[in-house]
């Protein structure tokens, strides 16, 4: 007997494996695969917002996918995230990593007036009717949706955690903020990682702690004062928090001002990437 995807994901639950939660989509026709560079509205609260979605070309119906959005900084657009302008990777370069069985569909929203600042939730509830119509359409494991951001997206990524915490799995929060984007509940475990450049000059370091503090709380995690690079460095230094469980929290501070692609001394590439994945990838 031949089972799909999603029943054989489904039977490996009984077999020590952690059961997938398969999205409405899966086994329906798409309508949102296609061109990732084609931009798609969606009406909330009677506002039309915009998104592009990217989604593999050997997409299969009845396989779900992680699905994980990518959000742009102040001044920028989500088209700048998906096209790869503006100091950004493509899709904050997590694609080319991606070579797993099980895959992701990226997403990348336009915030309002160029930025995250969700005011009365605004956004928080852009980003919950997203995933509601995204998930209706395609096939997606409800257990592993992701957010990561940078600056005014990183304050999104972390707002969402904040008042999502039964939606999201892990969030990667890159130089952002605790106030801007605000943090409605924020008692909830979300796995989380952070990075932030130690002499940040737009957004100053001691918030990316802020941020990091709240989930080494909601997390369990045993609380430690983590070492970070001095000035000039060039390095990076990594703290894996103890004691977390099923929600890790890992912080990586650099020698380095505001940028969404910090490098090592001497590196071509930036770390941000590789590390990001790494943290996400954890989760199947």
């Amino acid at each position: 007997m031949k089972l799909t995807s999603v029943a054989l994901l489904i039977a490996a639950a009984f077999n020590g494996a952690i059961a997938v939660t398969p999205s409405p989509g899966c086994g329906a026709t798409p309508k949102l695969t296609g061109d990732p560079t084609t931009q798609r509205t969606i009406t909330v609260g009677g506002r039309a917002r915009q998104y592009f979605i990217n989604v593999p070309q050997d997409y299969d119906n009845e396989h779900p996918y992680r699905l994980i959005f990518t959000l742009h900084a102040l001044g920028g657009n989500a088209g700048q995230v998906v096209g790869g302008q503006g100091g950004y990777y493509p899709w904050y370069g997590i694609p080319p990593l991606v070579n797993d069985t099980l895959g992701a569909i990226y997403v990348a929203p336009n915030g309002l007036n160029n930025g995250w600042q969700n005011q009365g939730g605004g956004d928080v509830t852009f980003i919950q009717q997203l995933i509601k119509e995204i998930e209706a359409d395609l096939c997606i494991d409800q257990n592993l949706r992701f957010s990561t951001g940078f600056s005014y997206g990183a304050a999104m990524s972390y707002a969402l955690a904040c008042s999502l915490g039964d939606e999201l799995r892990a969030v990667a929060v890159l130089s952002g903020n605790p106030q801007i984007s605000g943090c409605a509940g924020g008692t909830k475990p979300v796995a989380y990682y952070g990075q932030h450049g130690v002499s940040d000059s737009v957004l100053p370091v001691a918030g990316g702690r802020q941020m990091r503090d709240r989930f080494v709380k909601n997390n369990g995690c045993t609380a430690t004062t983590p070492a970070e690079p001095a000035k000039g460095s060039g390095q990076r230094t990594k703290t894996v928090y103890e004691g977390c469980g099923d929600y890790p929290v890992v912080w990586v501070a650099f020698d380095g001002d505001h940028t969404p692609t910090p490098k090592d001394s001497g590196a071509a590439q930036s770390f941000s990437p590789d590390e990001t994945w790494e943290f996400f990838s954890q989760f199947e």
